[in-house]
């Protein structure tokens, strides 16, 4: 990793459903239950609620890069109204998207942690709502930073290997995913990297 620059592992709960906000549209009124991180830079999990967005927002003003799945359309947009910086202007590498643009449709991370790393998730987001609604802090903490792990694993995997792999809920069929991870991992840095700082292999 180039020197100064971290790398944030990150996966959002909330406190309500599409459901109950009026659909998909209104991402930024889900509010925030537990934000879950993995830092590199200092190698540690950290699990914020909602009074703590300050905390968190001042980790995301000096970011080299955001890393996880489905995270542009979703976890940023739901965090949007928490910072004070856009989100736009926060680096992301949304793992989702090279399905995306590979297999032509969306993917859960399940589908593909099964197959890549031979893991499955814990559970899934409206449970994750049920634990914030019954006030299960340390069980949903525990919950959104397993999320965190497997997208961190997921994510190294790519950036050893050069390729993931997903199991499609259309075909059930198992699909070799290339990726070039690594290479925009030390893109993103080094763009943002103070002159005469330079990447560094990151595995």
């Amino acid at each position: 990793m180039i020197k100064g620059k971290n790398i944030l592992v990150l996966d959002v709960e909330t406190q309500k459903s599409f459901k109950d906000v009026g659909g998909k549209s209104n991402l930024h009124k889900l509010k925030i239950s537990i934000v879950g991180t993995y830092d590199y830079l200092n190698e540690r999990c950290y699990a914020y609620e909602e009074k703590e967005m300050l905390d968190l927002d001042r980790k995301l003003q000096e970011v080299g890069l955001v890393v996880g799945f489905n995270v542009r359309r979703f976890d940023m947009a739901v965090l949007q109204p928490y910072l004070f910086r856009p989100v736009e202007q926060i680096p992301v590498l949304d793992l989702l998207e090279a399905i995306e643009k590979d297999r032509g449709h969306r993917a859960s991370l399940d589908s593909v942690a099964a197959p890549t790393l031979k893991q499955h998730k814990t559970g899934h987001g409206l449970e994750a709502i049920t634990m914030f609604q019954q006030n299960r802090m340390d069980e949903l903490k525990r919950y959104c930073l397993e999320d965190v792990r497997i997208t961190k694993e997921v994510y190294e995997y790519g950036c050893r290997e050069g390729k993931i792999f997903f199991t499609s809920s259309w075909d059930y069929k198992t699909y070799e995913i290339p990726v070039r991870w690594k290479e925009e991992t030390e893109q993103f840095l080094t763009e943002s990297a103070p002159q005469g700082e330079f990447p560094t292999s990151l595995f």
